[in-house]
């Protein structure tokens, strides 16, 4: 038996006929850019995120930088945020001219601590109302948090101390659209403005890049649409300079059918996560710890199910034997890759974040999988540990 990581044929197949008839209105009405299928997936996203404004954009990754540009973030700013995480998270940061400052994460859901940031600024200082890194002299504007594989990080937490200090607050949740924490708080409504990416592999993928932001603030929405058509506002006349982050027809048309179904699909990842863990703690096998669950209330949706294995590269080369698809998120913490070698920081300086790096694997987990499929992979993975 063959299981891949991901398949996205059998989502098409079930919604072909409906996907296939909205690139076909969209053509038809030879309307690509900014129209009505746009307009209908901002309303309707802000309130599935539950926001009041939802702003169509190019990418995940052009969600997260126009959030910075919108903050006013730039040279001589500094963006708190995690090393463990897909490389657009620090390197928007990077690109508006600011300073990604990292701090580590938390062992068990790979989100990044809030006890880890409170001690960064205790190595800051105030002054005329700002805060201000001693070891760079750079000013401390926001705190990026990443909702990571489908869990959302302490909000709580992460807003009382933005709160304390004034700083802003961007929610990078391009895994985890529809999670909530104990709260019953979606992602993207706590912090200022949230990020999503509708990357086809996401829980809600388009046909190519996708994204968006959502928030409660009218005036930012206001900003963040002049700045995805370069800050213009009227045709021709720019108050700002933004860029070309604008959403495609097409990619809303095809969001907007899969929208509906995007419950359904969350709630068969958890079926499928909570197969794995009652086999698995059935098994018991020592050396492979699945992830921890959610607190009570909260939502994880799963984008990912990765398990910790100190053996992790022997066990996925095992499993790609056995014709089960795997994947390692993330090889490589964001504070040792070459481009961010001039932040200084040495391999140690995050230790959470590195153990993640060689211990986490991720197993299928897509909606569709049957627990035949399901029953496979904890076969092979029974098999290496010789359970």
């Amino acid at each position: 038996m063959k299981v891949p990581l991901l398949d996205l044929k059998p989502q098409y197949q079930a919604l072909k006929a409906e996907l296939d008839a909205a690139v076909l209105r969209v053509s038809e009405s030879q309307w690509f850019i900014l129209g009505p299928e746009v307009k209908a997936l901002e309303a309707a996203v802000a309130k599935y995120s539950g926001c009041r404004f939802g702003i169509g954009l190019s990418s995940g990754t052009d969600a997260l930088l126009i959030a910075l540009m919108a903050l006013d973030i730039g040279a001589g700013d500094e963006v708190i945020t995690s090393p463990y995480t897909f490389f657009a998270t620090a390197g928007t940061i990077a690109r508006t001219g600011a300073r990604p400052v990292f701090v580590d994460i938390e062992p068990g859901t790979f989100n990044i601590s809030p006890d880890a940031i409170e001690r960064f600024i205790s190595g800051c200082e105030q002054r005329d109302g700002k805060l201000i890194n001693r070891a760079t002299g750079g000013r401390v504007r926001a705190i990026m948090p990443v909702h990571l594989y489908g869990q959302m990080a302490d909000m709580t937490r992460i807003m009382a101390i933005a709160q304390r200090y004034d700083l802003r607050v961007i929610e990078d949740a391009a895994q985890a659209i529809g999670s909530e924490d104990a709260q019953g708080r979606r992602a993207c409504s706590i912090g200022d403005i949230g990020c999503l990416s509708f990357f086809p592999t996401k829980n809600l993928g388009a046909f190519g890049d996708a994204g968006a932001c959502v928030t409660n603030d009218a005036e930012l929405a206001a900003k963040l649409f002049k700045l995805r058509v370069h800050g213009m506002e009227p045709k021709y006349y720019h108050q700002l300079i933004g860029g070309n982050f604008r959403l495609d027809e097409i990619q809303a048309a095809v969001l907007n059918v899969k929208l509906p179904h995007l419950d359904s699909w969350s709630e068969a990842r958890q079926r499928n996560a909570a197969f794995y863990d009652a086999v698995f703690a059935k098994a018991g096998i020592r050396g492979l710890v699945p992830p921890p669950p959610a607190p009570k209330g909260a939502r994880h949706i799963y984008n990912q199910y990765c398990v910790r294995v100190p053996r992790r590269d022997e066990l996925r080369a095992h499993l790609g034997t056995a014709g089960v698809g795997v994947e390692i998120y993330y090889p490589l913490p964001l504070h040792m890759q070459q481009c961010f070698e001039y932040l200084g920081h040495r391999p140690e300086d995050f230790p959470e974040s590195l153990r993640a790096s060689q211990e986490s694997l991720a197993l299928p987990i897509y909606p569709e999988l049957e627990e035949s499929q399901l029953q496979y992979v904890v076969d092979s993975v029974r098999t290496f540990f010789g359970r």
